[in-house]
């Protein structure tokens, strides 16, 4: 192996981690704590200039947490998956259906009388 490789490249010797006097100071900022229904405590680091969210997904469960720790929000509730059939049910009374299944039995018996393919 020529040139002898160095495990670290681009830092000299006794360089350490830059610190605030080199980068300048951090902004101030405020902590806010958030709490969710699960009894989750989170604090979150915002500007001083910022404006505050009234509420914060929590990092631990993912349910809205609030800044009230005797109330928070309640978990969101989460609607069952409906089928296609269940929609056609919230537009279709069982009279339309069956009205709508005798329309298309009986244009199904006209097309084959005429001799239609039908698959």
């Amino acid at each position: 192996m020529a040139g002898g490789g160095s495990a670290i490249r681009g830092s000299r010797v006794g360089a350490g981690p830059m610190g605030e006097a080199e980068r300048g100071d951090a902004a101030p900022r405020q902590n806010i704590t958030y709490f969710c229904s699960h009894d989750h405590r989170s604090v979150v680091a915002f500007s001083v200039e910022a404006t505050v969210p009234d509420s914060w997904d929590c990092p631990k469960c993912g349910l809205p947490a609030s800044q009230d720790s005797e109330n928070p929000p309640p978990a969101p509730k989460i609607e069952p998956y409906k089928t296609h059939l269940a929609y056609v049910k919230e537009r279709r009374s069982d009279q339309e259906a069956a009205d709508i299944l005798d329309e298309a039995v009986k244009l199904l018996r006209s097309r084959r009388k005429s001799g239609d393919i039908i698959f």
